[in-house]
């Protein structure tokens, strides 16, 4: 298997290569020279063994094809649960139960196994440049901390994320640094970007992305949606459809790969925040990025989602054939609040301002007649966004163990102007 980039101006390279690079060198996104053959997947396999299964065509002729069963081992060992909602054939996929409480933990330990193999016996560390909207770094922080031969930066919007999100970030230490840039989103993936295509820094710093444009985030990602759907096939025989939260696209593109790949998934329909860059796309206008404003949702407070340019390589630059295939709905503050509140005054469920966005989409699609069997995907655990779900609710949101023990670790993050120097400057020290 060889990957190339989305803007065809970069030499075919191996998997390894590709997620050690993370970026392309003409700044495009890795993508599989040939989209592998679909799979035959079975139902009833753990998270890990489906992994390894959906996974293998892409190791196929790779140095660490034969570790493909342990870097999945290692990296899956926490539940990803589709349970039934109140309404019959409406459930939700919970991804947050991993030790940031975040669907990033997934992408994130699994990149971990992938990069601490490929540093084996290197004589200089890597660094791993990442910017999050709130809960990539976290994730990324946690499964790379104090892993020899590997150092973290990670950038994230100064006042754009959750406190408790801000914490996470600043919290660990030792071989992890985060920096709160006075911006946005946008802005902190920009100099990610820029430093990825810096070839003389590359040449006196090696550096990789743990953002959903690295291969080693993505690919992984597709195995919660495929588990989900086999064992959800085998007990109802009809096909899941989806609801997926996005910002930069990446959870959505997993999805999308996986259906490619013949695992039996129904329809895929995106929802967004404020940020509607997505939903006027695929209402019929241009694709054109915009300066991302914070909302409620701030994980998914992108402009810019970088994961676009592999979901119109997929359709062939196709926007006709892309538009029929998927559609995208915006869900503004007022309206999460309201769905937070409603969903836990109703049925007593309690869900993040992310997944409520999700929700509502799919309240929307069921009130317009969608059929089917359908998943809202949980992507953070509502502990993380306390200041938002508990005075909706009016109770406290109990935290999970494993969130819990970083919140009670000091935290610290640099300061950080929204300019490519300023960062290049951090990271050649």
């Amino acid at each position: 298997m060889q990957f190339v980039s989305t803007r065809g101006q970069s030499p075919a390279v191996g998997l390894s290569a590709a997620i050690a690079a993370g970026l392309a060198p003409d700044g495009g996104l890795y993508v599989p020279q040939v989209l592998p053959a679909p799979r035959t997947l079975q139902a009833g396999a753990t998270l890990a063994d489906t992994a390894a299964d959906l996974l293998a065509p892409f190791f196929d002729g790779d140095a660490l094809a034969d570790a493909l069963p342990s870097i999945c081992r290692e990296a899956f060992d926490f539940p990803v649960p589709l349970r039934a909602l109140g309404n019959s054939g409406d459930h939700v996929l919970e991804l947050f139960h991993g030790p940031t409480a975040a669907f990033k933990d997934i992408g994130a330990r699994f990149l971990a196994g992938v990069l601490s193999r490929l540093q084996t016996g290197k004589d200089r560390d890597l660094t791993i440049v990442v910017a999050t909207s709130g809960d990539t770094g976290a994730a990324v922080a946690a499964a790379f901390h104090q892993q020899p031969g590997v150092r973290v930066v990670v950038l994230y919007p100064d006042g754009r994320v959750s406190p408790r999100q801000a914490h996470q970030l600043g919290c660990f230490g030792d071989n992890i640094q985060a920096l709160r840039v006075a911006g946005s989103f946008d802005d902190c993936q920009a100099m990610v970007k820029q430093a990825l295509a810096d070839r003389d820094l590359q040449a006196r710093v090696p550096l990789s992305s743990a953002n959903s444009i690295s291969l080693g985030r993505l690919l992984p990602q597709m195995s919660y949606y495929a588990h989900a759907a086999l064992t959800h096939h085998a007990q109802h025989q009809r096909r899941l459809n989806l609801v997926v939260p996005t910002g930069n696209l990446g959870n959505a593109m997993a999805a999308v790969l996986a259906r490619a790949l013949g695992v039996p998934i129904g329809q895929i329909v995106l929802a967004t925040n404020a940020n509607a860059v997505l939903p006027r796309y695929f209402g019929g206008d241009q694709y054109q990025p915009a300066s991302s404003i914070a909302t409620v949702a701030n994980a998914m407070d992108v402009g810019a989602p970088s994961n676009f340019e592999r979901l119109r390589w997929l359709y062939h630059g196709d926007d006709a054939e892309l538009r029929a295939a998927f559609r995208a709905s915006a869900v503004d503050d007022v309206t999460i609040r309201a769905t937070i509140a409603s969903a836990h005054a109703s049925d007593g469920e309690l869900f993040c301002p992310h997944t409520a966005t999700a929700l509502k989409v799919l309240q929307d699609l069921r009130a317009g007649g969608a059929k089917g069997n359908w998943a809202v995907v949980a992507t953070a655990h509502p502990a993380k966004f306390e200041a938002v779900v508990e005075p909706l609710i009016g109770e406290t949101v109990a935290v999970p163990p494993a969130l819990d023990a970083l919140l009670q670790r000091p935290a610290h993050a640099e300061p950080l102007a929204a300019d490519y120097a300023a960062l290049r400057a951090v990271l050649m020290r």
